[in-house]
C-alpha cells in the first residue's frame, strides 16, 4: 500500500469512498457534497491537503486535512474501502496525516464524528486523540455527536 498526494486524478474516487461510509449510516449533507465536489476549492487551494491510500492502482483510501484556524488543521474525509479494511491502511493514513498536519505548522488537529463508527473511534484513540466537551466547536454535520483533538 502507497499513501501519495491527492490529484485530480483521484476526484472521483474520493468522492465514491466517502460517499459509499456516509451512505451506509446517514444522509450526504450540504458540507459533504462542497468537499467532495470541489476538493481542490474546499480543500486545497485553502491550504489543506488530501492524502490518497492505493492498493495497486486501485484508490481504497482517503484523508483529508483542511484549515480551521491558525495552527488547527480539521482531520476529514477520512475511510478506508470495504475491501480495505482491517490491512492497517486506517491507521497508516492517520499517522501520515499527523506527520503532514506538523509539516504544514499545525499545533493541533480536530476531528468530528459520531459514537456509531466504533473501529473508527478507536483508531483516533492510538492516534492519541482525546474527546472534547461537546459544545467545543459547532458542526456543520447533522450526525456529529463527537468531538476530538490532539496536540501536534
Amino acid at each position: 500500500m502507497d499513501i501519495i498526494d491527492f490529484s485530480a486524478e483521484h476526484a472521483a474516487a474520493f468522492k465514491q469512498l466517502n460517499l459509499a461510509w456516509i451512505t451506509e449510516h446517514w444522509r450526504v449533507e450540504a458540507a459533504d457534497l462542497k468537499a467532495l465536489d470541489s476538493p481542490f476549492e474546499s480543500i486545497i487551494d485553502v491550504g489543506g491537503a488530501i492524502l490518497i491510500g492505493e492498493l495497486g492502482s486501485a484508490v481504497v483510501g482517503t484523508v483529508a486535512l483542511i484549515p480551521l484556524e491558525e495552527g488547527t488543521l480539521e482531520l476529514a474525509k477520512m475511510t478506508v474501502s470495504k475491501t480495505a479494511r482491517g490491512t492497517g491502511l486506517g491507521l497508516a493514513l492517520g499517522k501520515a496525516a499527523l506527520t503532514r498536519a506538523k509539516a504544514m505548522g499545525a499545533r493541533k488537529v480536530y476531528l468530528e464524528s459520531n459514537t456509531v463508527l466504533k473501529p473508527a473511534l478507536s483508531l483516533y484513540e492510538k492516534l492519541g486523540f482525546q474527546t472534547l466537551p461537546d459544545d467545543a466547536r459547532a458542526s456543520p454535520y447533522e450526525r456529529c455527536n463527537i468531538r476530538m483533538e490532539r496536540a501536534i
